[in-house]
Order: C-alpha cells, then structure tokens, then sequence
C-alpha cells in the first residue's frame, strides 16, 4: 500500500524504513523509548506492521501496529519528524494505517499517548471504558539502565 502526496510518500513497505533513522528518532528524541538499543528497534520493526512517511527518499515519520491481524492491534512508535509537522502528515499516516487491510474487523485497536490525545479521538480513539479492566506490567526507564 502506497500514497504519493504533496511530494511525501506513505508506505506499509518495511523495505523502505530507515532502521537507523528510526533509531535515532526512537533513542534520542523521543519521550517513550530515550535510550532503545538499535538492536531492538530492528526486531520491533522486524515483527510489527509498519509505516512509513518519505520525503525525497529520507525518513520523515513513521508508526507500527503490534498486530495478530484477527482480533487486536496495539499503535505504537508514531512521530512526525519536526521539520514536517503541521501539514496534516500524522492525520494522513492515520488514514491510512486504520484502513489498512490487514486492519479491518479487529475487535479492540489501542494505543498509549501523553499528549496527541486531539489527534488520535478523530479517528474514534477514546478513553479507556471501565479502565480498572486493564493491566500492564511497566518497567520505567529499561535502556536507561
């Protein structure tokens, strides 16, 4: 599945994804994963349904499903590069990841966010129903150790 617009490129092709851009994004810049050994982010994006958004064949964002393409998906790892936000690139990416074939007929998608809640409720997010139903086992600060 692939989208040109606007000179960006939209891509479930793990073929295309720039492991070590990835990485860098994943480890340095962002809030969930500081610090996440290369070698885990390969097999994650290795396992995971996955996509891309391209700019002149350079990584500009990127998400993943952890997905049994049956009953659950769990979104993770989205981001958007600075240099490319607020031009609708996430709300695209969303698009297209939610119509996904391999998405469709799931009975729970979910995701965590500490702050992209506006984006993700337009696309039929919401809090959590009867939250005291969900349990995780969290372990704070793992490649920081």
């Amino acid at each position: 599945m692939e989208i040109q617009e606007n000179g960006f490129i939209f891509s479930d092709d793990r073929n295309l994804v720039d492991i070590k851009a990835v990485h860098q994004y994943l480890s340095q810049e962002s809030y969930w994963a500081k610090n996440i050994p290369f070698e885990i982010v390969k097999r994650a994006i290795e396992n995971s349904l996955c996509f891309g958004i391209y700019k002149d064949g350079a990584q500009a964002g990127f998400a993943r499903w952890v997905t049994d393409k049956a009953t659950y998906a769990y979104l993770c790892d989205v981001y958007v590069k600075n240099d490319y936000r607020g031009l609708g690139l996430s709300k695209k990416l969303m698009s297209l990841m939610l119509f996904h074939p391999d998405l469709q007929g799931l009975r729970r998608y979910h995701l965590t966010t500490l702050d992209a809640h506006g984006l993700y409720e337009q696309f039929g997010f919401k809090a959590l129903e009867n939250p005291e139903r969900q349990m995780a086992i969290v372990v704070p600060n793992i490649y920081g150790k």
